[in-house]
């Protein structure tokens, strides 16, 4: 008995069928990878292309000067390929699974089979392969994306369109990343080849928004500062022995600052025997305690500004602060040829430091690698390592005498009447 005509009939339909969805299926994974190629190029990439095939290079740099329009185009065209794999499917599975009797059952299979397919073949394995051969990807679809770029227009750009203004309307809103969480992806950053040094300057950017004028400005009681009644030669060997480039000039006392002597201005005068210096005094710029550095940096550059004396809330002179100092809150200290040769701080071994009282609790926990929280909490307005022994010993400690904390031991080497002047600091 020969074969019913029919079933070649439907034979051929159905290797036509699987054609059809293999061709699409393919279509499909080279508009997936696609997208991850075009978009992954760097300009060294296209920089590459060029030199290779200037005119592929030049049809890539164009689709990307419209970079939400060519996306349009791409995700148009691969959903088309995707909907014609999923419709034709549907029409072959009835011979698939003519088996199966639960018409739920049949339908769940249906799913599962193309969802499987269109994943693996179509998302996965493309961009895969794409993410890793994204040059010769980008060349290879070069002309077939400008001419689907061209043909696609009428729909792709009032997708465009839409897009915008939707993004307008609801896109607004910024993610805002605490000062707490970038310290943290920090330390969970892998340096690699990073120096110490670059390490401490990566940690003194993150932190720097987060400082204020408060915690690295110069004390009141260590500021220098001139009478604005003493003559010129009283002034004179003064300025020699410290070699400050700007001098606060105040009146009667400290809280009432006149303005700000610069030393330079003085070059002309040198040799006057006789010389009214205050009239060169400029006016002093004020600031708050509350500060933010990375605030006063800004003020700094568009004023063309140095120097800043800090107040407290009653008006007060409560310190001061220079463009030197909010630089080394990132790279460190600075040394000049006029610094102070004053030690900070001596390291005795691994455990052991002998800390000057005025060295800021930031310093502190930058050298010994503190965890600056468990400070945080017992601090209170402490900014100093001084400061912060009155705060947890609650009185004036004597010479001598040893205070614990988190079970390391601070050890009050040297003071005077009015504060701690050296500590030794055991870390456990």
């Amino acid at each position: 008995m020969d074969p019913d005509p029919s079933s070649y009939f439907q034979d051929y339909n159905l290797l036509i069928g699987v054609a059809g969805i293999l061709i699409l299926l393919i279509c499909s994974a080279y508009m997936s990878g696609t997208e991850v190629a075009i978009f992954s190029l760097t300009p060294n990439d296209l920089d590459k292309i060029n030199e290779e095939n200037p005119k592929k290079g030049k049809l890539l740099s164009t689709l990307l000067d419209k970079p939400k329009k060519l996306l349009a185009t791409i995700v148009i065209t691969n959903n088309m390929f995707n909907l014609a794999v999923i419709i034709l499917f549907f029409r072959l599975s009835s011979n698939l699974f003519s088996n199966v009797i639960s018409p739920l059952l049949k339908f769940g299979l249906e799913i599962l089979l193309v969802t499987f397919c269109m994943l693996l073949f179509g998302e996965v394995m493309p961009k895969l392969y794409a993410s890793r051969n994204s040059v010769r990807f980008s060349q290879s679809i070069a002309y077939p994306l400008y001419l689907l770029n061209i043909l696609l227009s009428p729909i792709s750009v009032p997708m465009r369109e839409v897009t915008l203004a939707l993004n307008k309307r609801f896109g607004n809103k910024k993610t805002n990343f605490s000062v707490d969480q970038l310290s943290q992806a920090l330390e969970l950053t892998d340096y690699g080849d990073a120096t110490q040094e670059e390490q401490k300057i990566l940690q003194g950017i993150v932190s720097f928004g987060n400082t204020d004028v408060k915690q690295v400005m110069c004390p009141r009681i260590d500021i220098f500062a001139l009478e604005i009644e003493e003559t010129f030669q009283e002034i004179f060997p003064k300025i020699i022995d410290k070699g400050f480039s700007r001098i606060p000039v105040y009146n009667d006392n400290i809280d009432q600052i006149e303005g700000v002597l610069f030393v330079k201005d003085l070059i002309p005068h040198i040799d006057k025997d006789e010389f009214n210096w205050q009239e060169i005094i400029r006016p002093a710029f004020f600031v708050p305690e509350n500060k933010m550095l990375d605030d006063l940096l800004k003020e700094f550059q568009v004023m063309k500004n140095h120097l800043a004396i800090v107040v407290d809330e009653y008006g007060g002179t409560s310190g001061l602060i220079s463009l030197e100092d909010i630089l080394e809150e990132i790279v460190g200290d600075i040394s000049d040829e006029f610094d102070d040769e004053d030690i900070i701080y001596s390291k005795i071994d691994n455990n052991n430091y002998l800390f000057d009282g005025k060295i800021s609790l930031k310093d502190f926990y930058r050298i010994t690698d503190a965890n600056e929280e468990e400070f945080d909490d017992a601090k209170g307005e402490a900014e100093t390592l001084g400061g912060f022994i009155l705060e947890i010993s609650g009185n004036f400690p004597k010479k001598g005498q040893k205070i614990s904390f988190n079970g390391n031991i601070f050890t009050i080497e040297s003071v005077d009447k009015r504060r701690i002047k050296q500590i030794k600091v055991t870390l456990i």
